[in-house]
């Protein structure tokens, strides 16, 4: 592994360590997996339903999404991933992908062995326990999902994604929750929300309207953090950040 992988691989240091304090030992031996680093295009298919992964995955660069597809071609998006994140260590334990994982951007992956892996969380027990709590901090995550789409209004719930998506690239060391530029087009946001991209390109214009987001393109700006945290119904207590 050459020096720039090792640097990149600091980012799912940087991540696990908000789940679990980790040693020297622990982060020098995430740094030196033997890892097959590949580029992704926007849309590539990393995992695919029904498939037997061979392998786990680190996002280290780029955005991806977990959807879901119906027999009739319906998509739903269930989760959006940020840079740092792990991607699918159920399979580990979990032979078969029961849903997809998909690039929405450029993205640069690490493909892990399932036997590297499995070695690593053996072998460093905090480790193990910060991969474990990540991914209950997943499964908390999808259950807010199920919340927004089921029970919260349409604007709600594209301002909860969008509350949602700040806080975890703050948290994540990307840049401040204020101001960024949307990974996402307004058709994935409309699959991850139950809407249509007409209906989020409205919701959008709407915050805009309020007050309480500005726009130019993908880029932007959330103007009235209080006034969108109370309009979303944004608590961000299950993203556990202070765990």
């Amino acid at each position: 592994m050459i020096i720039g992988e090792i640097e990149t691989l600091q980012r799912v240091v940087t991540n696990l360590e908000r789940f679990h304090t980790l040693g020297a030992a622990d982060r020098a031996a995430i740094e030196t997996l033997r890892v097959r680093i590949q580029q992704h295009s926007a849309h590539d298919m990393l995992v695919r339903e029904g498939n037997r992964p061979e392998c786990c995955s680190m996002l280290l660069e780029g955005y991806v999404c977990r959807h879901k597809v119906t027999a009739d071609g319906g998509r739903q998006i269930v989760s959006f991933h940020i840079p740092g994140d792990l991607l699918d260590v159920q399979h580990l334990e979990l032979e078969r992908a029961d849903h997809n994982v998909q690039a929405i951007t450029d993205a640069t992956i690490a493909w892990i062995s399932k036997g590297e892996m499995q070695s690593l969380l053996d072998g460093y027990p905090s480790v193990r326990r910060a991969v474990w709590r990540s991914a209950l901090v997943d499964a908390s995550i999808f259950r807010e999902w199920v919340l927004n789409v089921g029970r919260r209004d349409a604007l709600a719930r594209v301002a909860h994604m969008l509350c949602e998506f700040a806080a975890r690239r703050e948290a994540a060391g990307l840049g401040s929750p204020d101001r960024f530029e949307l990974p996402m087009t307004q058709e994935q946001i409309a699959d991850a929300t139950g809407l249509t991209s007409i209906h989020v390109n409205r919701m959008l214009r709407i915050l805009g309207q309020r007050g309480l987001i500005a726009r130019d393109k993908r880029d932007v700006h959330i103007v009235n953090w209080d006034g969108m945290r109370r309009l979303a119904d944004f608590d961000p207590a299950y993203l556990h950040l202070a765990a």
